[in-house]
């Protein structure tokens, strides 16, 4: 069971979740009660608040336009095994993601290892770069890499992550190449952007 908290609420006063797994959130006069089930991805609300249908009609709709929006796109985890594996598993990569096509569920993630189900590692810099999120792969074996990921992101912490607010801003000038991700039949492909295109066989 996962429960998402939909950032379009303003305000919150309490959140708190009770023994079926819903989350409760009022804020103001409006208590709201929400439930999703990750087994067919639908989410369920119930509403019980005090409020002219009026108000009641508008908070459904934009809570479920929220749920909806977030719900359709692919995890950034996805594009990121989906894309390794479309190129063949390349020694090397480094390429950049949209924030707004994508649900980012590496948030925080610095130094990472990451193990396509071939048995094949590698090693995952990331970093946010507003509109972006770039990342450079390097395939490697296996190696603990908690303490550079801590650093790594202690270093953005300190920064206020304005270097990276900067570098995405560059980016947007200096991007030159654009690819296109499969994730699913069923989802449209998701666009990927370089600063050059790459030699995907290439060790350098």
């Amino acid at each position: 069971m996962r429960t998402t908290v939909l950032q379009c609420i303003a305000r919150v006063n309490d959140v708190e979740r009770d023994s079926t797994d819903s989350c409760h959130i009022r804020f103001g006069q409006f208590h709201i009660v929400v439930q999703q089930f990750s087994a067919d991805g639908k989410t369920i609300f119930q509403w019980a608040q005090n409020v002219g249908p009026r108000k009641r009609k508008i908070m459904q709709l934009l809570l479920l336009k929220r749920a909806l929006h977030t719900a359709s796109k692919p995890k950034v985890s996805e594009v990121l095994t989906a894309y390794l594996k479309q190129c063949n598993e390349p020694p090397w990569t480094s390429y950049f993601i949209k924030h707004s096509d994508v649900s980012n569920d590496q948030f925080g993630w610095s130094h990472f290892n990451w193990t396509l189900d071939t048995g094949t590692n590698y090693h995952i810099l990331r970093t946010g770069c507003y509109p972006y999120m770039k990342y450079h792969c390097t395939k490697r074996p296996w190696q603990d890499l908690t303490l550079d990921d801590r650093f790594f992101r202690c270093i953005k912490v300190i920064n206020l992550g304005l270097p990276q607010l900067f570098y995405g801003l560059a980016a947007m000038f200096l991007i030159r190449h654009v690819e296109y991700v499969r994730i699913r039949d069923d989802t449209a492909p998701i666009p990927i952007y370089f600063l050059y295109a790459e030699d995907k066989g290439s060790m350098y």
